[in-house]
């Protein structure tokens, strides 16, 4: 069944100049761009999208960096969008990643790890509304 994920090229891999690499490899997974933006997130733009996040110990650092510059950020469909798209980035942390994932190649720390990705339908539907209001 088709479904739709959130994907965001994060502020270090824009700022490495990565952005076409990504994408290309977003539609050679077989991956149909429906939306796509490029923006730089205010502090507390940063903050709502992470919210989940407010108790955890990196948030603040979190959020600084996502706000640090611009990002990308798309709604990606496919059959099943989701578990592709996190299978395509890798683990978290691009130390644990494996060789040809987008983490393990343009990662560089759990944080500044290169690209973002939904991790479940509900998820998916929150965070590409947030971005993609209907």
């Amino acid at each position: 069944m088709t479904e739709q994920t959130l994907a965001i090229i994060k502020p270090d891999a824009v700022k490495k100049n990565i952005i076409g690499k990504i994408i290309q490899r977003i539609e050679d997974e077989g991956f149909k761009v429906s939306a796509l933006k490029m923006l730089h997130l205010t502090k507390d733009e940063a903050k709502g999208f992470y919210i989940v996040h407010k108790a955890r110990p990196f948030y603040e650092s979190l959020t600084d960096f996502m706000s640090s510059g611009p990002v990308v950020v798309m709604a990606l469909e496919r059959e099943n969008a989701i578990s592709h798209w996190r299978l395509v980035m890798g683990a978290t942390d691009p130390a644990q990643a494996e060789p040809g994932t987008l983490r393990h190649a343009y990662g560089f720390s759990v944080e500044r790890n290169a690209v973002h990705g939904s991790d479940a339908r509900e998820t998916a539907e929150w965070e590409i509304n947030y971005f993609f209001k209907k």
